[in-house]
């Protein structure tokens, strides 16, 4: 059985487009891969607290002479990451706002990159050490917008992601969805169309994974 972690920024709920998007995805692949497990952060409605001076100060304090609420900042930081760990699939929902990422997705990366655990430091650079997992992001925007430009939510997605050892990231995009009804379904079909050929390939190599740790 394979793990899904869904991660949903979005702060409009049911209105939301990426969540809609990752919604249509997940029974894509569920059609097709109807075991897996699915866990599911709304990061957009259940706020993650931010990563301040005392919660950095747990992290880097040695686990025999932590304070009973420093131990309580890390554990709640080593569940997120157990969750990331344990996922085969990670699906992110990323609704542009002021051109980059939400604040709820922001807080969550800043608690999953951690030296020595989810990345680490060599002599030639920092290395990911989260690796094996697949990668969606379902990045929705209301102009239209490109990376490097106005576009910072993609490429900063993908250096953190890279960053992490998730290298094998696909976006699946909606842009141009304030910008007037057709446009906006027209950005809406390319995105569904995308997300079933994703989908398509993600299904077929959670199936591999299944049929391997079967024959394990």
């Amino acid at each position: 059985m394979s793990n899904i972690l869904v991660l949903k920024s979005s702060i409009l709920g049911d209105n939301s487009v990426s969540n809609s998007l990752m919604e249509q995805f997940i029974a894509q692949l569920q059609a097709v891969e109807s075991t897996s497990k699915v866990v599911v952060r709304d990061l957009g409605s259940d706020l993650l607290p931010q990563l301040d001076a005392a919660r950095l100060s747990a992290l880097a304090t040695d686990s025999s002479a932590r304070s009973q609420n420093q131990q309580v900042m890390v554990e709640y930081s080593d569940r997120l990451i157990e969750e990331l760990q344990q996922a085969d699939l990670v699906l992110v929902g990323a609704p542009m706002y002021n051109f980059t990422v939400p604040a709820g997705l922001k807080v969550w990366l800043d608690h999953v990159a951690r030296a020595g655990v989810t990345f680490k430091y060599t002599d030639q650079g920092p290395v990911g050490l989260l690796d094996n997992k697949q990668v969606v992001v379902f990045a929705t925007m209301g102009g239209v917008h490109q990376p490097d430009e106005t576009d910072h939510l993609r490429p900063y997605l993908k250096t953190m992601l890279n960053f992490l050892g998730l290298g094998n990231v696909e976006f699946v995009t909606a842009s141009g969805l304030n910008l007037g009804e057709e446009p906006r379904q027209r950005s809406l079909r390319e995105a569904q169309e995308r997300l079933i050929a994703v989908a398509d390939r993600v299904s077929t190599e959670l199936a591999k994974l299944d049929s391997s740790r079967e024959a394990a």
